[in-house]
């Protein structure tokens, strides 16, 4: 039996349906001030808010797209429709009417001849843990964690996360247009990526590994494949931290590319990368929504050698890492001398850098104490790590045993040193954290949805 055509690519299959039904396709709230009053539309969603007064109730519905008033006629006796309790799924059916005082300046009704007919699609809702309906959400921070699957209906709460989406799609969308290729790599591995012990063991089938802590490895493997890559993916850092700005688990934005001068080319993409991502956030209009500032990214990043920010913030010079009190100090400078909400710290000691991180060049001005690697601060945070990386066999096996580690231990990652790679260097953003910074919350958990950390494992 010979199966009917395909619909065309221009022509969408609602429309059709709605033609032979008589019912009219579905209708989003975004898109109710645009119908003609006096359609009959179709509208689906949540009860987001119920008012009932002496001989009307309003009903706001709640879609992926914003609110629309219904507005239902009680006086008109038992023959008004009921209207289910808020958060209940319904599907209203009713005509478009001017209203100055509505959202959009319309409003759905049941005059113009069209009754309005309001249908739940599934039972009626328990009252919820949060008042949704409220402009911001006044619950403490444990109980929209412990409520999450709820409270992130609240639009601003749904907001904060659709800045992190608009970030991702313009991450990916600068990295596309400048030759990248997205790649994915494992979260299961067989050994620690950066020193110290702060993994998750996992048991492999009787084989001990453990759960990614970045991708580092493979995203620098692979740019003997590609020059230029980039993943995003969830990383994992079982560090004792009860803070306001780490987690067990986050989303990392990584890059990687080859061909690299040094550190510098490394930052220079960092920025236009960044800038993608602000410009996709400022026109998602999420930002606007929540009334926050977009950061204006400059055409260069302020950038300071870590020698002389130690100076700067007052600390010994013999002090290892930026303390947070340091970053604050140094976003205030950026502010206050550049104009900008970043500022980037380069020439972090050796010591304090991963194995893989290239040192100063010892000829001209370098000091091989110092690494060809940098912190970008965001608005007096830590925001991204990067740098160039080691790219020559002997290089590696000299920093490993140093380490006093076996090189035989790294053999499936040194392999592709040992057939030639490219100068290369990379960075990693949180995702998490940039958008905590951007919308100005105290707490990363705040932009968070499902936040993994020392005490929490659910929901």
């Amino acid at each position: 039996m010979m199966r009917p055509p395909l619909p065309s690519p221009s022509t969408s299959p609602a429309p059709a349906l709605a033609e032979s039904t008589g019912v009219p396709a579905r209708t989003l709230a975004r898109d109710l001030p645009s119908v003609p009053p006096g359609s009959v539309v179709r509208l689906q969603g949540w009860v987001h808010r119920r008012r009932e007064l002496a001989t009307v109730t309003f009903l706001v519905l709640r879609d992926r797209t914003g609110l629309a008033q219904i507005v239902v006629r009680t006086g008109a006796g038992p023959t008004a429709p009921a209207v289910p309790p808020e958060e209940t799924t319904v599907e209203v059916t009713g005509t478009v009417t001017a209203n100055p005082q509505a959202p959009g300046g319309v409003e759905v009704t049941g005059l113009g001849g069209a009754g309005l007919l309001i249908t739940p699609l599934t039972d009626p809702a328990e009252t919820p843990p949060v008042e949704l309906w409220r402009p911001a959400l006044s619950a403490a921070l444990p109980t929209l964690l412990d409520h999450a699957a709820v409270a992130w209906r609240h639009p601003a709460q749904k907001a904060r996360w659709e800045v992190a989406a608009a970030s991702l799609r313009g991450f990916r969308a600068t990295l596309d247009a400048a030759g990248f290729t997205e790649v994915c790599t494992p979260k299961l591995v067989g050994t620690a990526t950066e020193s110290g012990a702060n993994v998750f063991p996992v048991d492999y089938f009787g084989r001990p590994a453990y759960l990614a802590q970045s991708p580092q490895f493979y995203k620098q493997q692979m740019v003997g494949v590609f020059e230029r890559v980039y993943e995003v993916g969830p990383v994992f850092r079982a560090e004792p931290h009860d803070t306001v700005r780490h987690l067990a688990e986050y989303r990392s934005l990584d890059v990687e590319l080859g061909f690299v001068r040094d550190h510098r080319d490394v930052l220079a993409v960092l920025r236009d990368v960044l800038a993608g991502m602000a410009d996709a956030v400022r026109a998602s209009g999420a930002a606007e929504r929540l009334g926050v500032e977009v950061p204006r990214i400059p055409a260069e990043f302020p950038v300071l050698h870590f020698a002389d920010a130690l100076e700067l913030v007052g600390a010994p010079s013999d002090e290892p890492d930026l303390a947070p009190e340091h970053e604050r100090t140094l976003g205030e400078w950026a502010r206050a001398e550049h104009g900008s909400d970043f500022v980037a710290v380069e020439g972090y000691p050796m010591a304090k850098r991963p194995f893989y991180t290239h040192p100063e060049p010892t000829q001209g001005p370098g000091d091989p104490r110092w690494s060809n690697s940098f912190d970008l601060l965001f608005r007096g945070l830590e925001l991204v790590t990067g740098g160039q990386r080691l790219h020559r066999y002997a290089d590696y096996v000299a920093a490993i045993e140093a380490r006093g580690e076996d090189p035989a231990s790294y053999a499936s990652y040194l392999e592709a040193f040992r057939h030639g790679m490219p100068p290369h260097g990379g960075f990693a953003i949180g995702l998490e954290r940039w958008v905590a910074r951007l919308v100005g919350v105290a707490n990363i958990r705040e932009v968070t949805p499902f936040p993994r950390d020392l005490h929490r494992l659910t929901p």
